[in-house]
């Protein structure tokens, strides 16, 4: 199975308009983060892990030509704004996009994307189709197995998503006993770290480490990076040997 990060950037993207900052003008391409947003490829199928406002270009830049569904961790706009972009692979493939999220982000996406869900849409407009899904419950799509993992961005619940021994995790504070335990066992496990400085809703650097020294996998990648962590360059140094930072575009394979 082939995971491809498709952006490990914040909301705000790296570089971050008008900022000045040395991560922002960094020449080193590891420096340069889109919108967080995961590919998984096997046997064919395509699935993605959520649509960001970079997701068109994510699309061409690593030459996906079909999409079999989405999958969404929650319903910030950093998460979802690009959802439109769908529309060519619902043109291509003739059927509906299959969105796999909780009820409470379908039922955002529908009011965002109500053209979308329209009994009578205008010519053009992408058609999707909702799967509520909840944390614990397993699903398939194709032959590959997900099990949805609820944790904590700061009040909200987001999905981490689980498919065998490899596990993405994003814009997450807090994780429960419960879910620590339906995430032991990762080997290969993708975790956020916004930057040094502790904050109200996203894991930093420090609390990464934490709960990664928990789960113990073989090895781990940091993504949803802020321009405030500092130049990769500088920070990866300060990292275990299995930890590792996720960049755009890095593509590694995992065992289903």
């Amino acid at each position: 199975m082939q995971i491809t990060f498709l952006g490990t950037g914040t909301s705000q993207g790296v570089p971050v308009i008008g900022c000045d900052c040395k991560v922002c003008l960094s020449s080193d391409p590891r420096d340069d983060r889109q919108r967080c947003s995961l590919l998984i490829s096997h046997n064919d199928i395509n699935i993605v892990i959520d649509t960001g406002p970079d997701f068109r270009v994510q699309m061409l830049r690593n030459k996906v030509k079909t999409l079999d569904a989405v999958l969404m961790t929650h319903e910030h706009n950093d998460h979802i704004a690009g959802l439109d972009d769908v529309r060519p692979f619902v043109f291509r493939q003739r059927k509906e996009m299959p969105i796999f999220a909780t009820k409470q982000v379908n039922d955002a996406l529908k009011v965002r994307f109500e053209y979308a869900f329209s009994a009578n849409p205008y010519p053009g407009a992408p058609r999707l189709l909702t799967n509520d899904i909840e944390s614990n419950n397993p699903f398939k799509i194709g032959d590959i197995e997900i099990l949805p993992i609820e944790v904590m961005h700061g009040r909200l619940p987001v999905l981490a998503f689980k498919v065998g021994t490899f596990t993405y995790v994003t814009d997450a504070n807090h994780i429960s006993e419960e879910s620590i335990e339906l995430i032991k066992g990762t080997k290969t496990l993708i975790i956020n770290s916004l930057h040094m400085e502790k904050h109200y809703s996203h894991y930093n650097l420090e609390e990464a480490l934490e709960v990664i020294n928990i789960i113990n996998p073989d090895i781990c990648y940091l993504t949803h990076i802020s321009h405030s962590m500092g130049l990769t360059a500088e920070w990866e140094s300060k990292l275990p040997p299995n930890v590792f930072p996720a960049s755009d575009g890095l593509s590694f394979k995992v065992n289903k």
